[in-house]
């Protein structure tokens, strides 16, 4: 059993933590290690406390301010592009948490991929990870540098332009979201083929609770009534 957070295994894990090396990424608590063992990610390293790690030694290199009882080492799974027929892309979006909660309703509302683009967190960010809510494990994801890698058609996300966003999606739809305050730049609303607007009162919403709302949107079924009889 390790006994000490100097040990080269934990020194290398909480590297991981602060992702200052890649291609491995950290998940912590026995939810997500569930998450990962339900969609059949096997972890490199398992560290559960009282059996290989002591819990002392554990909750030194945990992220969480709680510390954790288990965690575990996994490696990192990229698509070489993002795939239909319901895509959310995201554009600038800083804030890890954020991505997080994109995935993890990319997840419930069936989206088949999430594209990462420009200036956009890291998905594998220990609170990304954790936002997700074992998402991370079931949606595929991958990087992209420009609108053209994205599959189907392209809506823009803005809420100042195009029609009110209506569903559901078409044969193959991507929709692209922006930052909460910068949104798409010109040049990415160019790119795309349509603009749409989720009709609201206020000025904007958080980038992934619009990413939220799209998705329900474009995932929504019309309801198919039977006819009446004469």
């Amino acid at each position: 059993m390790i006994t000490s957070h100097h040990n080269p295994l934990l020194k290398d894990i909480r590297r991981l933590g602060s992702r200052r090396e890649r291609g491995r990424f950290l998940a912590e608590g026995e939810d997500l290690l569930a998450a990962a063992s339900d969609a059949g990610w096997n972890p490199v390293h398992l560290l559960r406390a009282g059996v290989e790690v002591t819990e002392d030694a554990l909750a030194k290199i945990s992220t969480l301010a709680s510390g954790t009882r288990a965690l575990g080492v996994f490696e990192e799974r990229w698509l070489d592009r993002p795939v239909g027929p319901l895509c959310v892309a995201l554009w600038g979006i800083k804030d890890p948490g954020n991505v997080g909660t994109v995935l993890r309703a990319a997840h419930a509302f069936g989206a088949t991929s999430v594209a990462l683009g420009p200036e956009t967190a890291d998905p594998y960010n220990p609170k990304a990870v954790r936002a997700s809510m074992g998402a991370i494990f079931v949606v595929p994801v991958a990087r992209v540098t420009s609108v053209d890698e994205l599959p189907g058609e392209t809506v823009a996300l803005d809420a100042r332009r195009g029609a009110p966003l209506i569903g559901p999606a078409g044969t193959e739809t991507t929709i692209v979201v922006g930052a909460e305050r910068a949104g798409l730049s010109q040049d990415v609303l160019d790119a795309c083929d349509r603009a749409a607007h989720i009709p609201i009162a206020n000025e904007s919403l958080n980038a992934a609770m619009a990413a939220t709302l799209a998705l329900y949107e474009l995932s929504r079924v019309t309801p198919q009534h039977p006819e009446t009889a004469p």
